[in-house]
């Protein structure tokens, strides 16, 4: 899992610019589903039919991003200096001193104009790339090229750290459910979704659950943590397990899915974490209000450093969240009426 993991986090992979990223996830799961598509806005879509259907059989949707945060750029100036735009959320002390790759390969490094106080954090109209060019004729890129962080995968003992593990490292665990799954009985309809453009609206998520009207709704994305000095006091950390969320910013989970989650890890003794999240969302916000509604929650990786280029996770919580997703998937669930 670690070759898989950073041949994806090392990849480029913006928002709306995720082929990269869907070749290497095809390449990988066009063996473990029956079928496979790829839809109008990118979205792959991998399913996994029963083995025998049922009155009990719910078509159940597992949304994972492909896309990362990233940079476009707006303005080349007469010395060559590249301004940008941000695509998704950029925070603003991770910026400067960055180093970026953009889609044709240039390479470059984020600096910053003149501060009167060198300690503040310049805003983004502060900063520029330098690509190495002396001029504007010169500049490798144009207006409209996109970038993304630039930062090898890293081991420490058993935290890993990567740019773009939001939300590559929940790519990787749909994968492995999917290749755990092959040759064994779940009663329910699965549609392994890696969704596009999560991080600028979960665009890819709304468009893929209006097309599988699931029954069921499975996020699997990453939690930021409250476990270093000074974070905000939210329980989720490092080396406890997967999170299983109950709200974020952009959705409440639904409780009977909560329930069904916390009933698969204790029957099978996976450790978890109950998470309340005061900051972001996922793609469950989407396929919670496709057409009529759908039932949704959200399995979360603990990852420290989220949105900046070294993010940070324990690959026992990686491990532990296959093992919680491939048990949610093989344990029934009652919705009622």
């Amino acid at each position: 899992m670690k070759k898989l993991l950073q041949q994806l986090t090392e990849a480029f992979g913006p928002s709306g610019y995720e082929d990269n990223i869907r070749a290497i996830v095809r390449a990988e799961v066009e063996a473990l589903a029956d079928d496979i598509h790829v839809d109008a806005l990118g979205n792959l879509i991998a399913h996994k039919k029963p083995v025998k259907a049922s009155a009990d059989t719910k078509r159940v949707m597992i949304a994972a991003h492909m896309d990362e945060i990233g940079l476009i750029v707006s303005h080349v100036d007469e010395n060559g200096f590249v301004r940008f735009s941000q695509i998704g959320t950029l925070f603003r002390r991770y910026v400067p001193g960055g180093r970026v790759r953009f889609l044709n390969g240039t390479l470059g490094v984020i600096g910053y104009d003149r501060l009167d106080n060198l300690n503040d954090v310049p805003a983004l109209d502060k900063v520029f790339i330098d690509v190495g060019a002396t001029n504007r004729k010169d500049c490798p890129v144009r207006i409209g090229d996109v970038a993304a962080f630039e930062r090898p995968f890293i081991e420490m003992g058993n935290r890993l750290v990567a740019k773009s593990l939001d939300d590559r490292v929940g790519v990787l665990a749909a994968i492995e459910t999917l290749r755990a799954l092959k040759g064994k009985s779940t009663q329910h309809d699965l549609y392994f979704v890696f969704t596009t453009q999560e991080e600028v609206g979960t665009r890819g998520a709304q468009t893929a659950a209006y097309f599988v009207d699931p029954d069921v709704g499975i996020a699997v994305d990453v939690t930021p943590t409250g476990d270093t000095p000074n974070a905000l006091k939210m329980e989720m950390k490092l080396g406890s397990g997967p999170c299983v969320k109950f709200q974020d910013v952009g959705a409440i989970s639904d409780p009977r899915v909560v329930q069904w989650m916390i009933d698969a890890a204790e029957k099978n003794k996976i450790p978890y974490q109950r998470e309340v999240l005061l900051i972001g969302g996922t793609d469950a916000r989407a396929m919670q209000t496709v057409r009529a509604g759908v039932p949704s929650g959200c399995i979360s990786i603990p990852v420290r450093y989220v949105h900046s280029p070294s993010e940070m996770v324990d690959y026992r919580d990686v491990q532990n969240t296959v093992k919680l997703l491939t048990a949610v998937l093989r344990t029934p669930i009652q919705l009622g009426s």
